[in-house]
């Protein structure tokens, strides 16, 4: 097997310059041309998001759920008109923990 090029790419990410040199050959190898490059660009911007959100919204119904047994009641199940006031601060306080987890989903990976 030849190899027909070989193609240098220099991409600058943030203040740190990364050089490849990437040997291919042309009769077998076109994808690489896009992919390794694609990869160098958007394989630094890696988020946590999905995984940390779940996890925050993963504890905001494990404390709700405390919260309710606390207060004598179950949790997911619905209370009508008649829904006691420590109910319904634990349901302020899960959607402020729902609404906090937001910033989960932002968050970068060290």
């Amino acid at each position: 097997m030849a190899i027909d090029e070989v193609t240098i790419y220099t991409i600058p990410l943030r203040q740190l310059s990364i050089t490849t040199q990437i040997k291919t050959d042309t009769s077998t190898m076109q994808p690489i041309k896009i992919l390794f490059p694609a990869m160098l660009i958007f394989g630094h911007a890696a988020h946590a998001g999905p995984v940390a959100y779940g996890l925050c919204q993963a504890g905001c119904a494990a404390v709700v759920t405390a919260c309710y047994a606390a207060g004598g009641a179950t949790w997911g199940v619905t209370g009508g008109a008649s829904v006691p006031p420590t109910i319904v601060a634990c349901d302020s306080a899960f959607g402020a923990c729902q609404a906090a987890c937001w910033a989960a989903v932002i968050a970068p990976t060290p």
